[in-house]
């Protein structure tokens, strides 16, 4: 694990892999120290950001330095929330698109899509948006849209690259759409972010039907 400065206030931690950064965020967030404000993972670095007035770079490296050797040889690193997403693949928008680039059946699509178990690796682009890995590797290395979208609806399940994500708004974007959830999964407002980094998360398809009767549904906030 290497620590560097991240301007005045957070200590940016390289960890060797994902699964590393995952583990090391769950570890701090556990240790809940007083002078931590917050914890963000992106992918193989976290961010651990500090009150100023508290403690300096030089210190809260030191101490999470400690928390690393402390509990290393300890309990596994993750205790994952692991949250089951429902999914209306019909509105798939860009499924021809997706068979087109990797010569799958729209049904054999649907099926590697839900049929896998992601992490949440980072938070961004979008309030909430969760940066979901891993695709399996036929679904993999489908490039984004030449021409953005104007308007992505909300709950919009998409895929590009190695990972699939879900727009918790309305607004533009270049992903290829695979469906749609009916969940609200963010809400400025109420201070509603359910996912976080470190969860795990997986797509169960649903048909017309349930997508109505779920539509605007909650999942539980983290602890």
């Amino acid at each position: 694990m290497r620590f560097e400065p991240l301007g005045d206030q957070a200590v940016m931690a390289y960890a060797d892999d994902e699964i590393g950064a995952a583990g090391f965020a769950a570890r701090v967030r556990r240790a809940a120290p007083a002078w931590a404000i917050d914890v963000v993972q992106a992918y193989a670095s976290v961010a651990v950001f500090y009150e100023l007035a508290q403690i300096d770079f030089f210190h809260a490296r030191h101490l999470l330095t400690e928390l690393v050797e402390r509990e290393s040889h300890g309990s596994p690193l993750l205790a994952q929330r692991r949250h089951v997403i429902p999914c209306f693949y019909e509105l798939g928008l860009d499924l021809e698109r997706i068979a087109s680039h990797t010569g799958l059946e729209n049904e054999a699509i649907i099926r590697l899509h839900a049929d896998a178990v992601y992490t949440v690796y980072a938070i961004g682009f979008c309030p909430g948006f969760p940066y979901l890995g891993y695709l399996a590797e036929q679904l993999a290395n489908v490039p984004r849209l030449r021409s953005p979208r104007l308007k992505v609806e909300a709950g919009s399940v998409g895929l590009t690259g190695r990972q699939t994500g879900i727009y918790t708004e309305a607004r533009p974007g270049g992903w290829n759409i695979v469906g749609r959830t009916p969940l609200e999964l963010v809400n400025v407002a109420d201070n509603y972010f359910p996912l976080r980094t470190g969860d795990e998360v997986r797509f169960e398809r649903v048909d017309a039907r349930k997508f109505e009767k779920l539509r605007g549904r909650r999942l539980p906030l983290a602890d």
